[in-house]
């Protein structure tokens, strides 16, 4: 094995070591306690996610938490036991405060779970071999506690040339890796082999300091004729930080800012390299590990192997603690590590020293003094930062000259305070700054991804105005483009272009009441079906009241019509187009308005929209009442010819298509059905006034014909009734979910239909259209026989089945297992309804 160069790093002290007093004895195996607290974060990254209940009994080995995200590891019962509590313990760190943990009550027995164990690892596939280190839960155990495999899955632009094993141990009192390299050399090397066959680097150093001889004659007979170079350099703190390691051993340093994986090497602590021994050839997860028990407040200095989760306390009592002499309680050494809280807190997988000083081997620090500028902390510090500089940019919360002068590559090795001759405790102020910063950046950063998201609602909303102001002045368009073409058609239609029919000469007050007449029986047949299905007080008064009020209104229809001339006019005036065009255009707008005033809270738009009604129907009304007083004095005409009846129908057909039609495009966002429905209402018009225009056409030619002397009363009463009653059932069966009362109501129109009243009002329709001039109707119908109870209720069951599995479907969070059982009642009432309408098949 050649020699190897060896480079220099800047800065650093020597402090006295202090290592004998651990050294003297061999590692010995701390004794089981009764109670072992187990924190779900012992490493930078995500806590662990428990994976047993308390109460729950586990084995030693066995997993307890599962790693929650890629930085993260999974953590294993360190002996067997109950698992008596899950939540906030003590945890050992400088703030005092408690974070998660598992408690698990040992039950003496110390059983391991079952292991499997590798017996070739180099049959494995690198992923399945980086798996398995991933989940024997092992972290770094001489730093921060880095995830070791998140550390081996280089990224694919980086190859790792140099592997460097970490045995410096340069702090110090710590002798837990020294002690380590002596007595466990042969696991170190076969760890090492894993992590060599794992990332294939050209090169492996084992870097050791020159204070160690036992650790470095141990480990060089392990290595023996393997490619592995044993660095041995000066003993200087600190050399054992992993930029300075690698200064040290390649001459390379790593960039401010950037990691040993940019310029190729990596870097794992012997410690590391044994429990990655253990997880692969043994199959043990990491549950243990070597701590160093020391300082003059101890009367039995050593090294134990201490299982994960073991009470200070009770290894400070196997030592033989004086709690007279104890001065401070240090977990990790006099320069990086800190003063624990109390005893209660476990050990975890970092506690690499417990350090028990007496008041005078480590004396309290003096009162700090005001900077004098010595430069001695610049030429102490490793890193070749300006502390003095860092100092005063972190009393004045500078942080970007923070920033700018390197202080996230501060490593806090405290050289800079140990050296300071005004006793300014440095590295805190460093610290605090790093947690400032740090603190600072998450809040910009939420505050940038809110504002981000300000930023898009705007934009959505912008859109959304935008989409609304265009499909506004769309409607206003098709609005005045309908009223222009609506203006100018009915003005040059002849005057006989209207079939004549005594009902014609009726006045506006009879028809009133005959619709007043037909609602109020409608409204009383419907209290009356509700009152057979539900007999309370209340709708008998109800029925009581309709029955009175339907009985009134048939007797003022029955006085007009008595009081009603038997001769009507021998046909329609000149001026009779305008007339009827104006009565439409005072009964649409009525319909608008009326719909317009039944919203509670109209918005600003809509009562301006309703306020231009109301004007529109003013001056509509004042027209129309013009045009019937001019109509009266007008002297009569010669009845139209007997094919205006087609003519009409025509225009009534696309009138009623119009006004579908405008309804539909006020729709700002139509669904598929609507726009769908819109189209097809669209090519109906075209039709429809295709068919309107011929008609007008051959009506200008035709010669007239004498009117038909039939009772056009009963056959437009016959069609209102019927029309009224379809409309009503075309409204509700559109209800996609309907609820029980729209349900039933639905049910109740379809009998009504059904009713023999209607259907004698259907057939006195088609005998009186036979009596007319039109051709016969062909009478379509589709099965109307009565519905049985059964079917009914059948029916019902599955419109709720479905109206409840639509409202879970739209539910972001709406559970599986109730979707399923949603699906399954209306599987099950569909099921039922097919079956009871095949056993009942139709009359």
């Amino acid at each position: 094995m050649s020699l190897m160069q060896i480079w220099d790093i800047p800065g650093g002290i020597h402090p006295p070591e202090r290592k004998d007093l651990s050294t003297q004895t061999p590692i010995q195996a701390a004794p089981l306690p009764a109670r072992l607290i187990v924190p779900l974060n012992q490493h930078i990254g995500v806590p662990a996610e428990p994976v047993v209940v308390v109460g729950e009994h586990v084995l030693k080995g066995q997993l307890i938490a599962k790693a929650n995200g890629f930085v993260s590891v999974p953590v294993h019962a360190p002996t067997s036991g109950s698992v008596s509590f899950i939540g906030p313990q003590p945890y050992p760190h400088v703030s005092g405060m408690l974070a998660p943990a598992i408690v698990i009550d040992s039950d003496g027995k110390d059983q391991w779970c079952a292991l499997q164990p590798c017996t070739d690892y180099r049959q494995l596939e690198p992923s399945a071999l980086l798996e398995l280190i991933r989940q024997a839960g092992i972290s770094g155990l001489g730093g921060a506690g880095f995830p070791t495999a998140v550390k081996l899955t280089a990224r694919p632009t980086q190859k790792i040339h140099t592997l460097i094993i970490n045995g410096t141990e340069c702090e110090p009192y710590i002798t837990a890796d020294d002690m380590l390299m002596r007595e466990f050399a042969a696991e170190l090397v076969s760890g090492i082999e894993i992590l060599a066959h794992l990332i294939n680097p050209e090169q492996v150093l084992i870097g050791i300091e020159d204070n160690k001889p036992e650790a470095i004659a141990a480990v060089k007979q392990a290595v023996g004729e393997r490619p592995f170079q044993v660095c041995v350099f000066p003993t200087k703190y600190p050399s054992g930080g992993e930029k300075q390691l690698i200064q040290i051993l390649t001459g390379v340093e790593v960039p401010s800012g950037g990691l040993p994986a940019d310029i190729g090497m990596l870097c794992q602590n012997v410690g590391s390299a044994v429990a990655v021994h253990n997880a692969v050839v043994l199959g043990q997860p990491l549950i243990s590990r070597i701590t160093t028990l020391t300082g003059e407040a101890l009367a039995r200095p050593m090294n134990l192997e201490v299982l994960i989760g073991t009470p200070v306390g009770e290894l400070l009592d196997f030592t033989g603690l004086d709690q007279q002499a104890l001065g401070r309680l240090i977990m990790g050494g006099p320069m990086m590590g800190f003063t624990l809280p109390n005893t209660d807190v476990p050990v975890i997988k970092t506690s690499n020293c417990l350090l028990a000083s007496s008041a005078t081997e480590l004396p309290a620090p003096a009162p700090a003094m005001p900077c004098i500028r010595c430069g001695e902390c610049a030429e102490a510090c490793p890193a070749s930062l300006l502390p003095q500089q860092l100092h005063f940019f972190a009393l004045g919360q500078d942080h970007e000259q923070l920033k700018a002068h390197n202080l996230f590559d501060c490593i806090e090795c405290g050289a800079c305070a140990y050296v300071c001759p005004s006793s300014i405790p440095l590295v805190q102020y460093y610290r605090a700054a790093k947690g400032e910063i740090r603190d600072l950046e998450q809040k910009q950063l939420k505050a940038e991804q809110s504002k981000q998201r300000f930023e898009l609602r705007q934009e959505r909303l912008r859109l959304a105005e935008e989409k609304k102001e265009a499909e506004r002045k769309a409607r206003q368009e098709r609005a005045a483009r309908a009223k222009a073409a609506q203006a100018e058609s009915p003005a040059t239609e002849p005057a006989n272009s209207t079939a004549a029919s005594p009902a014609s000469s009726l006045s506006d007050e009879l028809k009133k009441l005959k619709i007043q007449a037909s609602m109020a029986q409608v409204a009383l047949k419907k209290a009356e079906k509700q009152l057979a299905a539900h007999d309370t007080p209340e709708l008998h008064t109800q029925v009581s009241n309709l029955r009175e009020a339907a009985q009134k209104a048939q007797e003022a229809l029955d006085t007009a019509l008595a009081a009603e001339p038997a001769a009507a006019p021998a046909g329609p005036t000149a001026n009779d187009a305008e007339l009827k065009k104006a009565k439409i255009d005072a009964a649409m707008l009525r319909a608008q308005l009326r719909k317009l005033e039944k919203i509670e809270a109209p918005t600003a738009e809509q009562a301006s929209e309703l306020q231009n009604l109301r004007d529109q129907l003013e001056a509509a009304e004042k027209r129309l009442a013009s045009l019937q007083t001019t109509a009266t004095a007008a002297p009569a005409k010669p009845a139209p010819a007997a094919n205006d009846a087609k003519l009409k129908k025509a225009k009534i057909d696309a009138a009623m298509l119009r006004a579908q039609l405008r309804k539909l495009e006020k729709i700002e966002a139509p669904t598929a059905e609507q726009a769908s429905e819109l189209q097809n209402l669209r090519d109906q018009l075209g039709t429809a006034e295709k068919l309107l225009a011929s008609l007008q056409t051959t009506a200008t030619a035709a010669p007239a014909k004498p009117a038909p002397a039939v009772n056009d009363a009963e056959l437009k009463k016959a069609k209102i009734d019927a029309a009224m009653l379809r409309a009503q059932l075309r409204k509700l069966e559109k209800i996609e979910t309907p609820t029980a009362e729209q349900a039933t109501e639905l049910q109740n129109l379809r009998d009504q239909l059904e009713a023999a009243a209607v259907t004698a009002a259907e057939q006195a329709l088609h005998a009186a259209e036979e009596a007319s001039s039109k051709p016969a109707p062909q009478l379509q119908r589709s099965d109307k026989r009565p519905i049985d109870e059964t079917s009914r209720a059948l029916k019902t069951e599955a419109a709720f089945a479905r109206a409840d599995l639509r409202k879970l479907e739209r539910a972001e969070n709406a559970d599986t297992a109730a979707l399923e059982a949603a699906r399954s009642r209306l599987a099950a009432a569909e099921q039922a309804l097919a079956t009871h309408q095949a056993t009942d098949p139709p009359l």
